[in-house]
């Protein structure tokens, strides 16, 4: 079994997509790779079961056997973190034990999005800490798609007084004055902070204090690479990678196609034997696809002329 998810978490999380196959079944047989394929990208963790891994698409058996491989393909050699949230306790309590036997080091729990005030969301959460007892859990503050915006205040109390909140995924959008809140030193107890949004302002948010990224970015190794650099001392190289990679993950972070492109883009890479989404699903015309083509050319370019 993994050693569970803690503060130090650092580098990237990719959030993995999940692979079918073109009639829609889960392709178990593609995880292996896909697992090899972040790994070689410099990945220090992944996680599963997300916004962009078509959580909802999947049963509860289906998310335990996907779950079960993903562990096992990666043998220990990084944490795996399983997105949880539900709109009901009891199913989130079901995947989360099941996931936990088999080996992941935590989960991921956004806010449903049915509460509102400061006091509800506060309260959500020291309910999911009470429901998910001693099994650490990410924060997913995601205003864009559950609606909830949980104010750096309410966050605060939530990493001050609840042991097992260990990170936080900032996804709120502006929200760089927030992650300057949160990393005030005042704050009684560090916890990880990892950004999303697909890296949209990744060069930014490190220089803001986070420890790295959780995002399914097709290139993993922009963000591998920005975060050595930054740590390294060299935010400009940083600056420039995230340049270099910009209109690609702008184009990739469109609401309803992005997750086609970035399927698109894996199967292109190897990292998937398909490309293809489970129902409901978008699509990709042939003018998306020579937008795609025409980005990555221009990338490569650009990539190339860093190194």
């Amino acid at each position: 079994m993994l050693a569970a998810l803690d503060t130090s978490a650092r580098g990237l999380f990719v959030v993995s997509v999940t692979p079918f196959l073109a009639d829609g079944a889960l392709d178990l047989d593609s995880v292996a790779p896909l697992v090899e394929f972040y790994l070689a990208q410099g990945a220090n963790g992944l996680t599963i079961l997300g916004v962009m891994g078509e959580a909802p698409k999947l049963t509860l058996a289906e998310s335990v056997a996907f779950t079960r491989r993903v562990v096992d393909c990666v043998a220990g050699r990084c944490p795996v973190v399983v997105g949880a949230t539900s709109p009901g306790f009891a199913a989130m309590a079901e995947l989360t034990q099941q996931a936990m036997a088999a080996g992941a080091a935590g989960v991921m729990v956004a806010a449903a999005a049915s509460v509102r005030s400061d006091a509800s969301i506060l309260q959500y959460y020291q309910q999911v800490a009470e429901l998910l007892g001693s099994v650490p859990f990410v924060l997913q503050d995601y205003p864009p798609v559950n609606g909830v915006t949980i104010p750096t205040p309410v966050i605060r109390t939530i990493i001050e007084t609840i042991p097992t909140c260990v990170m936080v995924k900032h996804e709120d959008w502006p929200g760089l004055a927030k992650l300057t809140a949160l990393r005030d030193p005042s704050i009684a107890r560090r916890v990880s902070i990892m950004s999303g949004i697909n890296g949209l302002f990744l060069a930014e948010e490190l220089r803001r204090g986070i420890d790295g990224a959780m995002t399914g970015f097709s290139f993993p190794e922009m963000v591998t690479a920005m975060v050595a650099a930054h740590t390294a001392g060299d935010t400009a190289r940083a600056a420039d990678l995230h340049d270099a990679y910009s209109p690609l993950l702008r184009y990739e972070l469109q609401p309803g196609v992005g997750l086609a492109v970035r399927k698109y883009i894996l199967a292109k890479r190897g990292a998937i034997g398909c490309a293809a989404q489970r129902a409901p699903r978008s699509a990709l015309s042939a003018q998306d696809i020579a937008d795609v083509e025409f980005l990555l050319e221009r990338q490569a370019r650009r990539v190339a002329a860093l190194t």
